[in-house]
């Protein structure tokens, strides 16, 4: 069973490319996102924003 939706994998695609582009910013401090984990992070997190099948967050 997948863990994410295709939505989902959509989400993480555009912040990643917006990564590579170097317009994707972080949270708070507005710096450009340069970790391809972090990028994945932000596609998630907006995923599960617009209500998308993603799992809820670790802790």
């Amino acid at each position: 069973m997948p863990r994410y939706g295709k939505s989902a994998g959509k989400w993480v695609r555009r912040a990643v490319r917006r990564m590579k582009r170097g317009t994707l910013k972080s949270g708070r401090s507005g710096k450009t996102v340069r970790s391809r984990r972090q990028a994945i992070a932000i596609g998630l997190s907006e995923a599960r924003k617009k209500g998308a099948k993603v799992p809820k967050k670790r802790r």
